[in-house]
This record gives C-alpha cells, sequence and structure tokens, in this order.
C-alpha cells in the first residue's frame, strides 16, 4: 500500500509527460502543414530561423520547398511551431492582439528585468498604457525633440573630433561607433523621456545611465540561457542562488528605483504645485504626461470608483519609463550603426550622401551650435525633404532591421488566411487552400527581416545594399504598404511602433551632423551579426559583434576621420 502510495505521483507523472512528448504531437493539426524534418528526437529548428547569418538563405528555402505558411520544431516533439512569410497572415496575427498575445514565459522575463510597461502588457492594461504615451511623439512635442537631438548630436561630433586630434598627428581614430551610438540615444531618450541629463556622451560615470547599460548589455545580451530560463519557470530558485547577471539586475534595478523614483516624485510636486498655483506645470517628456495622467485620475477616484485596469500606480510609470528606455534607445543606436558600417563599406554611396546633406548646410551657419531654434526646425524641414537621404535610411532600415524578428502564442483556436496557396505536407502545392488552422497554446514566429528581404518581392537584388531602389519600385513591394514605407522594421497592427517619428527625427540628425562632418571607413576588424534571443524570445535584436569576441559584447569599429571638404 506503502510502495503503491509512493509510486503512484511518479507513474502519473511519466504518462503524462509520455502523452505529451510522445501522443499528443500526432494529434497536432500542424502536423498536416509541410517543414523541414527534425534529425533527432530534441532536434529544433531555432537556430537556423533566428540566426541572421543564414535566415535570408533559410526563408528561400521554406519559400521553395513548403510554400510560406512552415511548421517548424521548438524545444522538443512537444513542440510544434509556425512560421509564416505570408503578408495577409502576418497582418491578420499582427491585428488580432485578443488571440495572439505575446508568450507568459517572454513576458515575465522582460517583466522581471524593467517592469510590465507597454512591451509587455496586455490587453486593456496595454491599451491603457499606449493611449498615455501616445501624446509625447505628438507634432508638437517632437519640435522639442529636433532641438535635443541637434543639441546631442552636437556634443558627439565635438566628442568624435577630440580622439582623431590627438597630439600624435593622426589623421583618424578607431572608434566604436556603436558604443558612443548607444550613449547619444540614451542622452537623447533621457531629456525625452524623463527631462533628465545623462551626459553620457562625454561621461560615462552617471549612476543610471551605467545601471541602465549594464542591465541592457550584460543581464540581455551576455546572460546563459539556464538562468534564464531558471529565472522564468523558477524565479524564486533564481533569487536564491544568485550569480553574476541575478547581481548584477539587482544592483542596477536598485539604483534605477531610487533614481528614477526620485525623478517622478519630483515631478509629482511640480504638477501638484503648478494646479495649485493656476499655472499648469508645461513639461513635454513622458514622464511629465505620465504623472499629470495619474494626477486626473487620482482627482477622478474621488468622484467614481474606477477599476483597477484604468488606475496608474507609480510603479506603472516607472515601468513605462524603463521601456521607454529599452525599446527606443536600442533599436535606434543599433539602426545608426549598421547605417554608418553600410555606409563605409559603400564609399560611392557614402560620397552621394553627404553631397545630398552639404547642399542643406550651405544654407545655414557653419558652425552648428550658432543655429538658432528657428534655425533649427527649418534645418530639420530640409532635412525631411531630402530624397536620397529618406532612401538611405530606408534601405538601411529594410536590409539590416534592429527587430530581426518577434514571437506570438494563440490563445484560442483560430483560422488563419494566406495570400498563397498553403501547400500540402509533403510540400506540394494545393491551389485550393487559402487558410490554416493554428491551433491554441502554439508559437507563430513573424520574422521582420523575411518580408523585408523577400526576393519575390523586392526583386533578385533584394539582399543587397541599393537606396535607389525606392525610386522605383517594383509593383509588388506597393501591396504592402505596413506601418512605414512597405517595410516591416516598425512592426504592424495595434502594437506597432509609436515611436516611429521620434526615430526618424533622431536618426537623420545624427546622420547630418556625423556626415557633414567625418568619413568612415572599414577596419581590419571582421563584424557579425548576431541576434541576441531566447528560445522563448520575445524581441530578437540583431547587434554587430567581433568575430570571435562575442563575450566583449556589442561593437562595431570603424575608422573615422575627419572630412576636409576636398
Amino acid at each position: 500500500m506503502f510502495l503503491a502510495c509512493v509510486l503512484s505521483p511518479f507513474v502519473a507523472l511519466t504518462a503524462y509527460i509520455f502523452y505529451r512528448v510522445l501522443v499528443k504531437p500526432r494529434f497536432n493539426v500542424l502536423r498536416h502543414l509541410p517543414g523541414p524534418p527534425v534529425q533527432k528526437l530534441f532536434g529544433n529548428h531555432l537556430q537556423h530561423v533566428l540566426n541572421p547569418t543564414v535566415t535570408p538563405k533559410v526563408y528561400e528555402l521554406f519559400v521553395q520547398r513548403y510554400g510560406r505558411t512552415v511548421r517548424i520544431r521548438g524545444l522538443g516533439p512537444w513542440d510544434e511551431r509556425l512560421i509564416t512569410l505570408d503578408p495577409v497572415s502576418f497582418a491578420h496575427i499582427a491585428k488580432n492582439t485578443a488571440i495572439y498575445e505575446k508568450p507568459w514565459p517572454s513576458r515575465r522575463l522582460i517583466t522581471s528585468l524593467i517592469g510590465c510597461g507597454m512591451l509587455s502588457a496586455e490587453g486593456q492594461v496595454h491599451k491603457r498604457q499606449r493611449r498615455v504615451a501616445l501624446p509625447a511623439f505628438s507634432a508638437q512635442n517632437m519640435r522639442s525633440l529636433v532641438h535635443i537631438s541637434f543639441t546631442k548630436g552636437i556634443q558627439l561630433r565635438d566628442v568624435w573630433k577630440g580622439l582623431i586630434d590627438d597630439p600624435s598627428g593622426s589623421t583618424s581614430a578607431r572608434i566604436d561607433v556603436c558604443q558612443f551610438l548607444s550613449r547619444v540615444t540614451f542622452d537623447v531618450i533621457g531629456l525625452a523621456g524623463f527631462d533628465y541629463s545623462f551626459n553620457s556622451i562625454q561621461d560615462e560615470t552617471n549612476e543610471l545611465f551605467v545601471a541602465y547599460r549594464d542591465m541592457f548589455e550584460l543581464a540581455i545580451s551576455q546572460g546563459t540561457m539556464f538562468r534564464t530560463l531558471l529565472s522564468i519557470y523558477l524565479p524564486a530558485v533564481n533569487q536564491a542562488f544568485p550569480d553574476a547577471t541575478v547581481r548584477t539586475v539587482r544592483r542596477c534595478q536598485e539604483v534605477i528605483h531610487r533614481v528614477a523614483g526620485r525623478l517622478i516624485q519630483e515631478k509629482k510636486q511640480k504638477i501638484a504645485e503648478g494646479e495649485k498655483l493656476g499655472e499648469p506645470y508645461d513639461g513635454k517628456d513622458l514622464l511629465t504626461l505620465l504623472c499629470k495622467f495619474r494626477y486626473r485620475l487620482l482627482l477622478c477616484i474621488f468622484l467614481i470608483d474606477l477599476p483597477p485596469e484604468h488606475r496608474i500606480s507609480d510603479d506603472d510609470i516607472l515601468n513605462n519609463i524603463n521601456t521607454f528606455m529599452f525599446a527606443g534607445s536600442d533599436t535606434s543606436s543599433l539602426s545608426m550603426t549598421w547605417t554608418l558600417l553600410l555606409l563605409a563599406q559603400n564609399s560611392d554611396i557614402q560620397d552621394r550622401l553627404r553631397a545630398e546633406l552639404l547642399s542643406v548646410a550651405h544654407q545655414f551657419p557653419r558652425d552648428l551650435s550658432e543655429l538658432s531654434e528657428d534655425q533649427i526646425q527649418s534645418l530639420h524641414a530640409a532635412l525631411s525633404a531630402l530624397p536620397f537621404l529618406h532612401n538611405v535610411t530606408r534601405e538601411s532600415l529594410r536590409l539590416i532591421p534592429p527587430l530581426h524578428s518577434t514571437l506570438r502564442v494563440a490563445t484560442q483556436d483560430d483560422e488563419v488566411p494566406t495570400m498563397y496557396p498553403v501547400h500540402n505536407q509533403d510540400g506540394t502545392v494545393n491551389e485550393k487552400r487559402h487558410s490554416f488552422v493554428v491551433p491554441k497554446g502554439t508559437f507563430v514566429h513573424l520574422s521582420v527581416e523575411a518580408f523585408n528581404l523577400d526576393k519575390a518581392v523586392w526583386g533578385e537584388d533584394a539582399w543587397e545594399f541599393k537606396p535607389d531602389r525606392w525610386d522605383n519600385l517594383p509593383e509588388a513591394v506597393q501591396q504592402h504598404p505596413w506601418h512605414f514605407s512597405n517595410i516591416l522594421t516598425f512592426s504592424a497592427g495595434p502594437r506597432a511602433c509609436p515611436g516611429l517619428r521620434f526615430a526618424l527625427i533622431e536618426i537623420k540628425t545624427l546622420y547630418y551632423i556625423l556626415l557633414t562632418h567625418f568619413v568612415f571607413k572599414e577596419t581590419e576588424d571582421k563584424i557579425t551579426k548576431h541576434n541576441v534571443w531566447l528560445l522563448i524570445a520575445l524581441r530578437v535584436l540583431t547587434r554587430p559583434y567581433l568575430a570571435g569576441k562575442f563575450k566583449e559584447g556589442t561593437q562595431c569599429p570603424l575608422l573615422v576621420s575627419n572630412y576636409t571638404g576636398t
């Protein structure tokens, strides 16, 4: 009797595992879809669909052999996943956020680092947070961002000139542009988000900047898979037995809560004092907008009983600021880094772009620091109208999107429409089939890169850096408007990037300042693309690393010299 009681749970667990691993997958309707074979029982295809050095070829092979609706293997035999390379299917999944959510392991991981902000929130919570944050990206607020971007761009110019003009007489300097561009975006978002000056371009010792930098780089980029899974599935164990990464996150979070928490309290006090004096505080930063929204809600609570999902706390404010820092600084700095590398590799395009930018520069004072506010706005308007600058910007964002791919999970069974016929399990085309069923619980991989590099849409030169393509786009491109300029870089649907205008102002301003003052060339280092991803990835970002030196972190060194005008 005793032995039976001891063995019963073990037998039940064994039977459950046997059912989940070997029996249930055989009845998964996804098995009727075509997909690449798996060589081992616990083999998977994740490395093939998430490694940017091979994904363009993998996607092309998938389309040729299996069509645009492809079944792939996840963590094990129980984890049948889907990757869609069909634009209608992608749009359907991106639009129906109530059915397709971000997986809970991903949301738990991000929440454990930066709190539950727009990046990890779902449902009504996400809608409320997005509604509150959108005014920060209004046209009026973007005027102040132009000034911030110019100011920080000039500071970066001066620092780089100091590195080049050293006493040794060197005419160029080896500069890690990724590191510096990351510091610029931190500074810009610090002012636009907090009304707080990190001043990291000139000084990397600011404790809040160091906390954000260490948490994003060390904890996310350099964390081990074992610890990541432990933090998701056994968070208490992970905290009870911390490693260096866990201790780094704790230290960073303590600094962020202390310093950013103080900023929140100071901002709330300014708003309250302004209301009392009848002179409303007029800050344009995201922190001010969030605090004003909370202040109005507190007044409403005295009149009506608001449900919890419509309220906003100090923690909600901090979480969204953290999300703003994480999502905005990383993607913008990576985008600019890849653009400078592409321009260094294509000197003729760099020269053409510089010539166009200089044609605008001649209309304004030579010393950018002397520009008035009106002149800065006029210069920005002139930059926005430059066709080749816009083409280079779009082409870089298309060719190497900072966000390589993302992941969704179906919360219910759903029938998904397609533009292209769905293939049979053996790979043959079924011309009559233009939809497929996604079972509840299925992970769906949404690849931004796959659509941006699709040769059937962009032509045989889709994998090449050709800004002039934008002057004569193929008809197939016109059929895919997406969120920005026929590319998926800023995603699509209700969760599309709200900071699109913010990003374009920031990066075009920096391109103008840097390219009219410097010339960029490649170093002897081999720079490789690497995706920072997890098996349950929420966002897969494509970062530059030196070949064989991944543990040294993200870096992209270029030879930078002064532009002399000759």
